[in-house]
């Protein structure tokens, strides 16, 4: 059986960044020339030599993202069902040792937040829950994604990691995709950063999206949190992880997000900084490599940076998201899982959209499970 461990293991963290700080001016400039790049050409792409050719890269993504998708932006919007977690994570607020009020959504509330999401426009949704198997475990998501999956286009999952027999199991019963980050690459500092519960077994999430393409879920969604380790070498990691799972599971979608630290109740500073600039050389650079994949960009990120990014690569994006069970219209008050950078309304997000020339796409196809 192949696995994408099997792969990761034979590439040293070091030796990967050392690789990327080494890259040259010209290195740069024969990557950017490139008709078709590879990994070591996107090394170039995100290294430290790449700085002062950013505007360079950024024309070329947006060239390519214009070719593939067009003036086109795919909206969806996060849905989160509960913030109970078993887990220890130094930089959630859903921590486990978080002394915070947990909730756990009811069928009935689910369905309210579904009629606010559905009156703005959006048909993707996004399901996220803390990780805590006996509460939002597999029976609790199927019964979940049963009760909304007539109302959207195209329902997705940020839980915990299952089994491959688990996720067959709610993809009969109407999933998408799945997104799982993998926080960081680094084996070391993944550890220390998850002390407690399930997710403290690196290569169990590792190879979490090989059992999403065997199950035949129709999207993977990868990424790293910036600022827990060198986001270089992340990067680096995640492309590799991409790269192997696009020959693997062929027929799969495939995403990357780019989530920054931010700020929750008794948060974690970033250690590694990663600058705006960095975030646009990095979007370039994925771009450039893998012109198919799909890039997506949060309500994390601010006003500015996200009315700047939206025509040179990303193609795909929330709007008005809340970050805490009930958020919308059940419970505003819970603690978020980590603070909103962009608070601007739907409609506000829109009409930014459309005055940079982009037709704003709320689903892909019409699912019926009549």
């Amino acid at each position: 059986m192949t696995n994408f461990k099997d792969t990761f293991l034979q590439y040293s963290w070091d030796d990967v960044l050392k690789s990327i700080q080494d890259k040259s001016g010209n290195d740069v400039i024969r990557a950017i020339e490139k008709p078709n790049r590879n990994l070591e050409d996107f090394k170039a792409l995100i290294a430290p030599a790449a700085k002062p050719f950013l505007e360079e890269m950024a024309q070329e993504s947006k060239r390519i993202t214009k070719r593939r998708f067009g003036n086109t932006m795919q909206m969806f919007a996060p849905m989160y069902l509960s913030n109970e977690c078993q887990n220890i994570c130094t930089y959630c607020g859903f921590s486990f040792t978080n002394k915070i009020p947990r909730r756990t959504l009811t069928d009935v509330e689910i369905l309210k937040e579904v009629e606010y999401i559905k009156s703005k426009g959006f048909n993707h949704i996004l399901l996220v829950t803390g990780e805590a198997n006996t509460t939002v475990g597999v029976s609790y998501l199927k019964n979940a994604i049963q009760l909304i999956r007539n109302h959207f286009s195209n329902v997705s999952i940020e839980v915990q990691p299952l089994d491959e027999n688990e996720y067959v199991l709610l993809k009969e019963n109407g999933l998408y995709g799945v997104l799982v980050y993998q926080e960081t690459y680094h084996e070391e500092e993944y550890k220390k950063h998850h002390p407690k519960g399930k997710k403290s077994n690196f290569f169990y999430r590792l190879e979490t999206p090989d059992r999403l393409g065997r199950a035949g879920v129709h999207k993977i969604g990868l990424g790293a949190l910036f600022g827990l380790e060198d986001w270089r070498a992340d990067s680096f990691f995640t492309a590799l992880h991409l790269h192997y799972l696009k020959k693997t599971y062929w027929q799969t979608k495939f995403s990357i997000s780019f989530p920054r630290l931010r700020p929750f109740s008794g948060g974690l500073d970033p250690k590694v900084e990663m600058t705006d600039a960095d975030l646009v050389q990095l979007i370039s650079a994925y771009r450039m490599l893998e012109e198919d994949v799909e890039l997506t960009i949060s309500t994390r990120e601010s006003e500015t940076f996200r009315n700047n990014i939206v025509n040179l690569g990303i193609t795909s994006m929330s709007a008005e998201s809340k970050t805490n069970p009930g958020g919308y219209v059940v419970d505003k008050q819970s603690l978020d899982q980590f603070e909103i950078s962009d608070e601007r309304s739907t409609e506000q997000i829109t009409q930014m959209l459309k005055a940079q020339n982009l037709e704003v796409v709320w689903k892909d196809w019409e699912n019926n499970w009549e």
